[in-house]
């Protein structure tokens, strides 16, 4: 009998979500994922010193002042991790732009073309690069600008259809819907969840891969932040997985099927399109309090892990 791993990858490309080199050899993973919080973990690792040093020095001979010179050799390092994982994957690797970028458009466009200019320098087929950004309005708007650029994005932190849905009325290439942290808050909140059919984190992205397709949308739908096996296998067929290592080691050596739970041709017609103009989207992301609340903390836990790794990598430079 084959493993639950090798089942599931029938049904929905598998993704690694990490950014720890080692571990990704073993699972067969098309794509990678990263963000703030495992680049600072990556880097922490003595394996991995190689890699920041080489942003440091990358760094420290720019005219710039020393602010611009941390930015840079953050950018540096995670187009440095991201370069190794591209060697690991016949396919994407996801890079994340300063998440306390996320409600300016421009800057976040601009932070975006140096990490592509960077991958380019480094020798990258930089069609194989997503930039990540979170699912704000202003960051939908910013993958909507880089497209136009012909680089395509995903958009994380996803905690609600109106975000989903914002992404592809923009065209944006991927999405990646969180499972995990929906099912954290409605378990603080009380709510009794007996399992993946009657989890809300699952049922969310059922509701927009189900809500794509009855529309038509090619933006590629991405379950990602899961707590269990479990939650993983409930959304077989969703078009890709973003999943931890240590999932994947579970999934890999459990034997078992994994039926398809998760089909193209499931459509609704009963649905009818979210309007998505700015009043509208804003509205629909307030009324929603778990979404809100997560995409704020999403952002808020991002930022500070980036300002850990300023911090770290300004000691490095200032040491130099």
């Amino acid at each position: 009998m084959t493993s639950k791993l090798a089942d599931l990858s029938r049904h929905s490309v598998i993704v690694a979500d990490s950014g720890d080199i080692a571990s990704i050899k073993a699972f067969g993973a098309q794509d990678s994922t990263t963000n703030p919080s495992l680049i600072l973990k990556a880097a922490s690792m003595s394996n991995y010193a190689a890699l920041v040093e080489d942003a440091i020095a990358y760094a420290t001979g720019k005219r710039t002042d020393a602010e611009q010179r941390i930015d840079l050799a953050i950018d540096r390092l995670a187009v440095n991790f991201g370069t190794e994982l591209l060697k690991l994957v016949p396919g994407y690797v996801s890079t994340e732009v300063d998440a306390r970028l996320s409600f300016d458009a421009g800057a976040t466009v601009s932070r975006a073309l140096r990490i592509i200019d960077l991958f380019g320098e480094a020798g990258v087929d930089t069609s194989r690069v997503l930039i990540k950004i979170a699912a704000t309005w202003e960051g939908v708007k910013a993958a909507a600008e880089l497209k136009k650029h012909g680089i395509k994005c995903n958009l994380t932190l996803i905690f609600s259809l109106v975000q989903a849905a914002l992404c592809a009325e923009a065209g944006v290439f991927l999405i990646s819907p969180f499972v995990g942290r929906i099912t954290d808050w409605y378990k603080v909140q009380g709510t009794a969840i007996s399992g993946p059919d009657d989890d809300p984190g699952v049922g969310s992205v059922r509701e927009i891969y189900k809500y794509f397709k009855t529309f038509g949308y090619k933006t590629v739908v991405m379950g990602a932040s899961f707590r269990s096996t479990e939650q993983v296998t409930a959304l077989a067929g969703c078009d890709r997985l973003t999943i931890n290592p240590t999932l994947l080691e579970q999934l890999r050596t459990t034997e078992g099927a994994v039926p398809r739970r998760l089909e193209p041709g499931d459509i609704d017609t009963s649905l009818r399109r979210l309007a998505l103009d700015e009043p509208h989207f804003r509205w629909q992301l307030n009324e929603n309090a778990m979404a809100t609340e997560k995409l704020a903390e999403g952002i808020r836990s991002f930022a500070k892990d980036t300002r850990t790794l300023r911090a770290m990598v300004h000691g490095k430079l200032a040491a130099r």
